[in-house]
């Protein structure tokens, strides 16, 4: 497929889950307010913890700098499952036999919490039990499978070593979760927000969270000066609005990975398939129209660094039809979530000194279990009952193997890109931009980032980043300005899509 024909798709903005679901919208917020429970962020985190916090009896607000459900939940693959790629032997190996049971019992009860939803709330949003499956093509890959389903064995998974796959693939050994599943998560999460609307919760859309205020008790306090006063806050923002000298954006990095949607020669096969080499596969089915479509997704990469982000794409396409044939792709989008140094989300209190103010995040993708699961956890640690996995998720928490060494490769490539962010000088000018381009700029002797749209009207921003000062890089496939440095992104007009960074790109 040429690259003009990937321009004529839908420009990543809206992925199938959100264009296939009619959802609430919401005021923004303009006077203070005051609730038990301020939460901060729409996505599966946020509806999670304030709908369990609701059946409690609490009082809560639930903000969001966009629409609900439009960050990392609208644009996932929508897999449920305990199966986050290659994680079982290696987190034996640093955390140990019984921390690792702890994270996969985790994640099987915010499982079973979903699916209890579904029935119990007869929710329609196509969930279906599927195994969830990782296969191994080469012979380094291979190893890592079978020690990955020794794993399984060890701690008591229920699986199955497999040698084949029902994909035109050549693979050697495949490890399969049992009983996992995939669902809308979108028709499922809009359930929750309604029966929570009803129950008087209140929800504001386009109000931004900038800081937190601790003089008199705890305040939200937002973009536009209004605030929340309340007894907790919930930061499940995707990156934390609020640090509370935890350092967050030096102890974990942000990657961005791409979906097709398509419709293909070969019926997609039943399971959810993942690969255990790189690039990343990814490939389950959704049901459109009656007709099984192939969801095929991958090629993460760090946010803002790498080759031209459309090739994505395009090798993503090149995969389905290797495997499927590819008819027609109806969707593209992407995705961006954030990684621990450790591997492991960071959810709870942000530290002993701000013990009611929780975090989540850092959940390497696999946000419907992980996001899920903290939102169950908090609920405990607010509610004052004790739970199993408060521990193991602990945002204070350092682990110096594998911590420390990811903490210096990670905060090393920060400064490399700081660095030489600053000492390019490019030689394009903004008149050279064909239409629909986008790309950094020599702007009267200084670096800018400029995009021509379809008309040839220029949209020109200053490429320094408002976070920490990095310079952003074009990203071609979304057509965004991304930072490599800690994963902000800002639209062409120069506007906040992702934190960290909360205030926009200089218009220039």
């Amino acid at each position: 497929m040429s690259t003009n024909q990937f321009h004529k798709l839908p420009k990543g903005l809206e992925s199938y889950w959100r264009t296939s679901t009619t959802l609430s919208s919401f005021p923004t917020l303009k006077e203070d307010k005051r609730a038990d429970v301020c939460v901060v962020g729409g996505g599966i985190t946020g509806i999670t913890t304030a709908y369990q916090l609701v059946q409690e009896g609490l009082k809560v607000i639930l903000i969001d700098a966009d629409q609900i459900l439009n960050g990392t939940t609208g644009h996932t693959t929508a897999k449920v499952t305990a199966q986050h790629g290659l994680i079982y032997d290696e987190m034996m190996q640093h955390f140990g036999q019984e921390k690792a049971k702890l994270f996969y019992q985790a994640n099987q009860d915010a499982l079973h919490y979903i699916k209890d939803m579904v029935v119990k709330k007869r929710i329609d949003c196509d969930y279906h039990e599927q195994d969830a499956i990782i296969y191994s093509q080469s012979e380094d890959d291979d190893l890592k499978v079978l020690k990955e389903y020794e794993a399984y064995e060890t701690l008591g998974i229920n699986g199955e070593l497999v040698y084949d796959i029902p994909l035109s693939l050549p693979v050697k050994s495949v490890a399969v979760m049992k009983n996992q599943a995939q669902f809308h998560p979108l028709q499922y999460l809009q359930a929750l927000v309604d029966e929570m609307v009803q129950n008087g919760t209140e929800i504001y859309e386009h109000t931004v969270a900038t800081d937190v205020e601790e003089s008199q008790g705890l305040s939200v306090v937002t973009k536009n000066g209004s605030k929340v006063s309340c007894d907790y806050i919930v930061a499940a923002s995707h990156f934390p609005f609020y640090d509370g000298q935890g350092f967050f954006f030096t102890r974990m990095y942000a990657e961005r990975s791409y979906i097709l949607a398509v419709k293909t020669e070969k019926t997609p096969p039943e399971g959810m398939y993942y690969s255990a080499g790189q690039p990343t596969r990814s490939l389950r089915y959704v049901t459109i129209n009656g007709e099984k479509v192939a969801l095929i997704g991958g090629e993460g990469h760090k946010t803002g660094q790498g080759k031209d982000t459309l090739k994505h794409y395009e090798a993503l396409r090149t995969f389905g039809d290797e495997v499927l044939g590819v008819k027609e792709i109806l969707y593209r989008w992407s995705a961006q979530d954030l990684y621990t140094l450790d591997k492991i989300p960071y959810i709870g209190r942000i530290n002993s000194g701000h013990p009611n103010i929780f975090i989540a995040t850092g959940f390497r993708k696999w946000g419907m279990t992980s996001g899920t699961a903290a939102a169950l956890l908090i609920q405990d640690i607010i509610m004052k009952r004790e739970n199993k996995y408060e521990q193991l998720f602990s945002p204070s928490r350092f682990v110096a193997d594998p911590s420390l060494k990811k903490f210096i490769s990670t905060n090393m490539d920060v400064a490399s890109h700081l660095i030489n962010g600053k000492f390019e000088h490019p030689t394009k000018t903004p008149d050279e931009l064909g239409m629909d381009e986008g790309g950094v700029v020599n702007l009267n002797g200084r670096r800018a980032g400029a995009y021509k749209d379809e008309n040839g009207e220029l949209f020109c921003v200053d490429t320094t980043c408002t976070h920490l000062g990095c310079e952003v890089e074009w990203n071609h496939g979304d057509r965004s300005w991304d930072c490599p440095c800690h994963g902000s992104r800002f639209s062409i007009h120069g506007d906040v899509l992702e934190g960290p960074a909360d205030k926009p790109l200089e218009k220039l």
